[in-house]
């Protein structure tokens, strides 16, 4: 059997507005979709205020614990982001003015950089540079830490400039959609799980749908392990029960 296990991640949405209810994180969920789509499998989602203290704080447990960390929101020029200050303090690293990002940021810009301008050059020392022929400004890693943008728009345009570096091997899913409520067939779950305890087998009840009641879901990184499972729970379910698989 293919190994269930392959890299997890981290997200780290950072960013007093989103505390406050001002504006919607909408990054957390773009992430975690796609990295499940890469194979990546998203444990822990916090959301943390602009607070230098806590940033590192999260960041210095999270990079002990996850394979993948990445961060949202908090790197702009103005007071509140400090983003940088925080995974600086995280990883025991000083805050350095990149000569590179110096050298962009004085193409971007006619002039001389104003303070709030060379502000955007202010790293953790051991910063990477991630170039992509998409991006102007490169994706910012530092070890398995990185580094996006809290504008929706700008984080999809990054992560998908970089996102097949993630890649692994895939979840496999079915899905069955049953027509009475979950009560009704606990045990035959318990039982597929009992056979197959390496498969991710979830049920979601659906209110109010016209044609179905619960959507189960089976997901295994084995192919042939998820089809043998699902076989045996359609076996198990009485027949009357299933509106379709997918």
């Amino acid at each position: 059997m293919v190994e269930q296990q392959g890299k997890n991640a981290a997200i780290i949405v950072i960013g007093n507005e989103i505390l406050s209810g001002k504006v919607q994180d909408i990054n957390s969920s773009y992430l975690t979709r796609e990295l499940r789509l890469l194979g990546v499998d998203v444990q822990r989602i916090t959301v943390i205020p602009d607070q230098i203290d806590l940033i590192g704080e999260e960041i210095a447990s999270a990079r002990k614990k996850y394979d993948l960390i990445f961060t949202s929101g908090g790197v702009g020029p103005t007071h509140d982001d400090v983003t940088m200050e925080g995974i600086a303090k995280g990883v025991g690293r000083p805050l350095i003015h990149h000569p590179i990002l110096d050298q962009l940021l004085k193409s971007f810009y006619p002039g001389a950089l104003n303070p709030a301008q060379s502000k955007l050059a202010d790293v953790p020392e051991g910063i990477e540079l991630l170039h992509a022929e998409a991006l102007r400004v490169p994706v910012l890693r530092f070890e398995n830490i990185y580094i996006f943008p809290g504008i929706p728009d700008l984080l999809v345009k990054k992560f998908e400039a970089i996102k097949e570096r993630f890649r692994e091997t895939p979840f496999y899913l079915r899905r069955i959609f049953l027509i009475e409520e979950e009560s009704l067939f606990a045990d035959r779950l318990n039982e597929t799980l009992r056979r197959y305890p390496a498969l991710l087998l979830g049920s979601y009840p659906i209110l109010h749908h016209p044609d179905y009641k619960v959507i189960l879901t089976l997901e295994s990184k084995d192919k042939a392990y998820l089809d043998e499972a699902a076989g045996i729970l359609l076996t198990l379910l009485p027949t009357e029960l299933v509106l379709k698989v997918e």
